[in-house]
């Protein structure tokens, strides 16, 4: 059974050999924090996790090595690093993909119907 899909928010940043990509939830907040980096990045950055992908923002994510950070960014702390892709990259809203699984998992395999 499907269900869960709703829109997510990537921002892209295309460097010099690679493309990197950083998930926000809070657009609002991100927006704010480009003015303002007072804000945490906590409270709207999804996951500190950066990604790497060869054929944009639509392709498939690797986690990015920190060998790839360092040539990139001349650095591998990953809070800089998101703080160069959020400030020099482009948002985009994107389509999560839908979750795949039972509602009430309490019910076992076939859903409660034995």
């Amino acid at each position: 059974m499907a269900r869960g899909e709703t829109l997510q928010t990537k921002v892209h940043y295309k460097g010099a050999d690679e493309e990197f990509i950083v998930f926000v939830d809070d657009v609002a907040d991100y927006k704010k924090w480009l003015n303002d980096s007072s804000i945490p990045l906590s409270h709207f950055v999804s996951t500190f996790s950066i990604f790497t992908t060869q054929r944009g923002v639509q392709g498939p994510l690797n986690s990015a090595p920190n060998s790839t950070l360092d040539n990139e960014f001349g650095t591998h702390v990953e809070d800089e690093c998101i703080k160069i892709i959020l400030k020099k990259g482009t948002a985009q809203e994107v389509e999560a993909p839908e979750r795949l699984g039972f509602r009430n998992e309490s019910q076992g395999a076939r859903g409660g119907h034995y």
